[in-house]
């Protein structure tokens, strides 16, 4: 049985702290801009076909026909997903003629989607 959630008052009267130094800590902190955006980059990674379609970008890079087929979806969700995956720097694109191919940005993709995914496969 879970235990209940002390309120917080009831938390400040029984904690006195610890022994870590909280303004060092506090200084090093990142900043309110910077966890939002961070925040805003993993909603990015919260819906389940920007992560199919990262799966996909992460075997080869594929045109918007390549994806619908892929994810058996129509062109204007894929065209919307990638959209804003392209806004938040997680995918980019290229033109050859009039056929656009799109691929990760860069590894740092590739090795946050790898290692989210081992964690969870991980138990």
């Amino acid at each position: 049985m879970e235990q209940p959630v002390k309120a917080p008052a009831e938390c400040d009267a029984a904690c006195s702290g610890t022994e870590a130094d909280v303004q060092t800590i506090r200084a090093s902190l990142m900043d309110r801009e910077t966890s939002s955006e961070m925040a805003d980059w993993f909603k990015a990674f919260s819906d389940p076909t920007r992560l199919r379609i990262i799966d996909a970008l992460l075997q080869k890079e594929l045109c918007v026909h390549d994806l619908t087929v892929l994810l058996d979806m129509g062109q204007s969700a894929i065209s919307h997903q990638l959209r804003s995956l392209r806004n938040m720097r997680i995918v980019k694109r290229r033109k050859e003629g009039k056929t656009v191919y799109y691929s990760l940005d860069d590894a740092h993709i590739e090795q946050i989607f790898l290692q989210t995914l081992q964690h969870i496969k991980h138990g």
